[in-house]
């Protein structure tokens, strides 16, 4: 051993080094502890056997995007009627009708009006205060040339009733392009159970529910459709219509109509006739006079009151029934209106046989407000 290095072990007053005693008594407890540990493992899973020890972990695996279908969907009416959809698209929707004919739901039928027109309703006035108070049993489509924006107020009854429109002309198919197009609009609200065509220049004859229960009331729809052997009549028919359509079954109406929800169906989901009318009846055949009528003769006659509901004047001559303005509103012209009436209702005589009347200019206005609460009813 060399001089002047100590010993391993030894310091330099000679002793051995050794470990604390705190220290020791540490590292035995630590000892200890992991024995008792271990003794208290074993004994756990011998008595509960390791899958209660330990949970297996089950991961849940959720679909995104979860929809909860209810009857409600398919039942609502569209909250905007400015929807996306072509022609083609909206008539095949359409069409879509349940086969079961018991509701399971509490359905309330309402009244469709549809409003063909090229641009504002000078009479909305008068029809405001016409569904005043009837919310629930009607509901409003209108239809206008495209360029043309409403501005009702959020309070009228028209606020954000437009439908998509394109341009419609008179006499040609574009014209019942339009009117289908409102019963198709229409039909998406499956409360909607009769259907009324109506123009910017009508009004009604009789209060809210007059309307209504005459319309509800009705096992007929109000269609004109009538056989004209004349030159405006027969003489508009196309052979080239033959076969889907003979000059036999060749029918002559009124363009204003009132349908149920059946014969509405009937329009919109037309194929068949619709080419032949296109292609084979234009001016000076006037579609919008004879595809409906002849249409539904063939497939419904029965189901026709061959009778329009829109009175109109055609004494006064020429191509258009007569318009009225603000002189012409007297006592004496609803009596004319009103008085001397008879037709056929549910096959029975009824001098109650127009709803609706036309064609009555803006200036009529303020005179109809007068004297619509005797004459009107509201």
């Amino acid at each position: 051993m060399e001089e002047g290095k100590d010993p391993i072990g030894v310091n330099r007053g000679g002793s051995v080094r050794v470990l604390p005693h705190r220290l020791l008594q540490l590292l035995l407890f630590f000892l200890v502890l992991c024995f008792t540990f271990s003794i208290v493992s074993i004994y756990m899973i011998r008595y509960f056997g390791t899958n209660r020890v330990v949970t297996p972990f089950m991961p849940t695996l959720l679909p995104c995007n979860i929809e909860s279908l209810s009857l409600e969907q398919w039942i609502k009416p569209p909250s905007n009627l400015m929807h996306k959809m072509s022609d083609e698209e909206l008539l095949w929707r359409a069409s879509l009708t349940p086969r079961v004919k018991e509701y399971p739901f509490e359905r309330v039928p309402k009244v469709a009006f549809m409003f063909l027109t090229k641009g504002p309703l000078p009479l909305a006035p008068l029809w405001e205060r016409f569904f005043k108070g009837h919310e629930g049993r009607y509901s409003i489509y209108i239809h206008s040339l495209p360029s043309f924006e409403a501005d009702f107020p959020r309070e009228s009854v028209f606020h954000k009733r437009q439908i998509p429109s394109k341009v419609s002309e008179w006499g040609r198919m574009s014209m019942c392009d339009a009117e289908k197009r409102l019963l198709a609009n229409a039909m998406l609200d499956i409360s909607n159970e009769r259907f009324v065509l109506l123009s910017e220049s009508c009004i009604p004859l009789y209060n809210f529910t007059t309307i209504y229960n005459y319309t509800m009331g009705s096992k007929y729809s109000f269609m004109g459709a009538f056989d004209d052997p004349g030159p405006y009549g027969r003489g508009r028919y196309n052979d080239n219509m033959f076969p889907e359509v003979n000059i036999t079954d060749w029918r002559k109406g009124s363009q204003w109509f009132e349908v149920n929800r059946n014969l509405a169906l009937y329009i919109v989901q037309d194929t068949k006739f619709y080419p032949k009318f296109s292609e084979f009846c234009k001016p000076a055949c006037y579609v919008d006079e004879h595809y409906f009528p002849t249409m539904l003769t063939i497939q419904a006659a029965n189901l026709l009151a061959n009778r329009s509901l829109t009175w109109v004047d055609w004494s006064r001559g020429g191509a258009h029934p007569a318009t009225f303005g603000r002189s012409d509103i007297t006592v004496d012209f609803f009596k004319r209106i009103y008085e001397g009436q008879s037709c056929s209702y549910n096959d029975e005589s009824a001098s109650v046989c127009f709803l609706f009347a036309r064609k009555f200019s803006p200036s009529t206005l303020e005179p109809l407000f007068l004297v619509a609460p005797k004459f009107l009813g509201f």
